[in-house]
């Protein structure tokens, strides 16, 4: 495997609301949570992560577990959601939502990123990323990679778990 990208953990205020760009805070137990994550992933060479704190946090403990170096890359933070940011879901205008999912790449009823333009931003990261690294980041970014690296349409509907591991194997 190329790289490995972790999913942050389950943020505090996440539930139910649209937190694309909404910095928020990993939580209580980072510290328990990150060994017991850490003690199933191979050592990386680096660790590379978006600048959210629900990663960055992560990032910075498991780059302690392994007494690795710890950088940020702000290409792998989560898409700009706009005017949803922070929302709940179930506020989120409903004929918005129609259209995104009408046109999932290129539509952008709430004003911030389209998909193509996270995917755009994603193979440009992943151009840049050293091999052996372990990115913390976030759902969008792993599904953008998946499709960038190989996995197609499909990679947009693969669910990705609270600090759940996937890796990617660049071409």
């Amino acid at each position: 495997m190329d790289l490995i990208l972790l999913r942050h953990l389950a943020p505090v205020g996440g539930e139910g609301r649209c937190y694309g760009r909404t910095d928020l805070d990993p939580g209580a137990g980072l510290g328990a949570r990150a060994a017991r994550l850490a003690a199933g992933l191979p050592r990386p060479t680096c660790i590379v992560t978006s600048p959210l704190r629900r990663c960055r946090s992560l990032a910075v403990r498991l780059g302690g577990q392994f007494r690795v170096p710890v950088m940020v890359d702000r290409g792998w933070t989560e898409i700009d959601f706009g005017a949803w940011e922070g929302k709940p879901w179930d506020l989120v205008p409903r004929d918005e939502l129609d259209a995104w999912a009408a046109d999932l790449l290129r539509a952008r009823p709430h004003g911030g990123e389209s998909v193509a333009m996270l995917l755009a931003r994603i193979r440009r990261t992943l151009a840049r990323t050293a091999p052996g690294s372990l990115v913390v980041t976030h759902a969008g970014a792993i599904r953008a990679a998946l499709v960038a690296t190989g996995a197609g349409p499909a990679g947009w509907e693969r669910r990705i778990g609270f600090g759940e591991a996937v890796p990617v194997r660049r071409g």
